[in-house]
C-alpha cells in the first residue's frame, strides 16, 4: 500500500509540473511573459501562505535568512520562470521539458566549481561529459532550425539558474528550522516583487479576454506552482529525497506526451535520442560510490522543477 502511495505521489507530482509547459504554451496566447509569471507567483504564494496558517507555520525571522531567500527567489523562481516563458514563444511546450531536464547537470557542475562537490568518481565525470553531449544533440548548432533560436537559449538559461539556485539553497536554506511552506511563500512573494518591477518595461500590451489563457495561468499557478511545491516537501519528508527526485525523469515525457496530444506538436527523433542520453547522464551523477568509512554529506542533486 505503501509503494502505491508513493508512485501516486510521483506521478501527481510529474503530471503538475510537466504539464506546467502546457499551461505556460496556452496562458501566452493572451498574456505576456512577464504577466504569465506573475499570475503564476501570485497564486503560488497565495497557496502556500494558506498552508502556513492552516499548519500554523511561522514566518521565518531571521534577517539572513530573507536575504538568501530573497536572492532564491529571483534565481528560482522570478528568472527562470520568465525565460521559460519567453523560450515557449518561439519553441514547443514538450521541447521545454526537455531542455528543463538538463537542469541535474548543471546542479552538478555549479556543485563541482563552487567546491560543494569534492573529487567526484568516474561514474559521475562520465555523466557529466555524456550529459553534455546529449544536450549538444538536442540543439544540434550544425543544423537550423527551431532549436537554434533565441527562445532555446533562453529555456536553457532557465535550467541553469534552477542548477545554480539548488546548490545555493542546499549551503543556504536548509536545516533553517523553518517550514518549506513558509520559505517557498516568501521566496515566491519575493520573486513577485521582482516581476512587478519589470511589468512596465516587459508585461507589453494589455491582456486580452481569452478564457482558455485565463484558466491556464490560473491553473498553472494553484496547482503546477502552489500545491506541487506542498505535494513535493510533503513526498521529500514521507517517501525520502533519493525517491521523490526520480520524478525529474518523467517530467519531459509528462512534457512531451501531453504538447503532442493536445497541442500538436512534433518532437524529432533526434530530441528524444538527446533526452536519452541526458537522462542517463543524470542517473550516472547521481550514482554513490560505495565507502568503507562514512563521509560527510554532499549536495544532493534535486529534480528539475518547473
Amino acid at each position: 500500500m505503501g509503494e502505491i502511495r508513493t508512485l501516486l505521489r510521483l506521478g501527481t507530482l510529474a503530471l503538475m509540473w510537466g504539464s506546467s509547459f502546457i499551461w505556460i504554451k496556452l496562458g501566452l496566447r493572451a498574456f505576456s511573459p512577464l504577466q504569465v509569471v506573475l499570475g503564476r507567483l501570485v497564486l503560488g504564494a497565495a497557496v502556500l501562505f494558506v498552508l502556513c496558517l492552516v499548519y500554523r507555520a511561522a514566518l521565518p525571522s531571521r534577517r539572513a535568512l530573507w536575504g538568501h531567500l530573497a536572492l532564491a527567489g529571483f534565481f528560482h523562481n522570478a528568472l527562470p520562470f520568465t525565460l521559460f516563458a519567453i523560450g515557449e514563444q518561439t519553441i514547443d511546450a514538450g521541447t521545454t521539458g526537455v531542455i528543463n531536464a538538463t537542469t541535474p547537470l548543471w546542479a552538478m557542475l555549479v556543485a563541482l566549481l563552487w567546491r560543494v562537490e569534492r573529487r567526484p568518481h568516474w561514474m559521475k565525470l562520465t555523466g557529466l561529459l555524456l550529459g553534455f553531449a546529449g544536450v549538444l544533440l538536442i540543439f544540434a548548432p550544425w543544423q537550423s532550425g527551431q532549436l537554434v533560436s533565441w527562445g532555446a537559449l533562453a529555456s536553457l538559461c532557465a535550467a541553469i539558474s534552477y542548477g545554480f539556485v539548488f546548490v545555493y539553497e542546499g549551503k543556504h536554506l536548509s536545516n533553517t528550522g523553518s517550514s518549506p511552506f513558509a520559505l517557498a511563500g516568501v521566496q515566491m512573494l519575493a520573486a513577485s516583487g521582482y516581476v512587478l518591477v519589470a511589468m512596465p518595461i516587459g508585461s507589453g500590451t494589455l491582456p486580452q479576454l481569452d478564457p482558455t489563457a485565463l484558466i491556464a495561468v490560473t491553473v498553472l499557478g494553484l496547482v503546477s506552482t502552489g500545491i506541487a511545491f506542498a505535494l513535493n516537501y510533503q513526498a521529500i519528508s514521507q517517501d525520502g529525497a533519493v525517491t521523490t527526485s526520480t520524478v525529474g525523469y518523467l517530467i519531459p515525457i509528462v512534457s512531451i506526451t501531453l504538447g503532442a496530444v493536445f497541442l500538436g506538436e512534433q518532437v524529432s527523433i533526434r530530441v528524444v535520442a538527446g533526452l536519452a542520453i541526458v537522462l542517463i547522464g543524470v542517473a550516472l551523477t547521481r550514482a554513490k560510490r560505495r565507502r568503507s568509512h562514512p563521509t560527510p554529506e554532499r549536495v544532493e542533486q534535486p529534480e528539475p522543477s518547473a
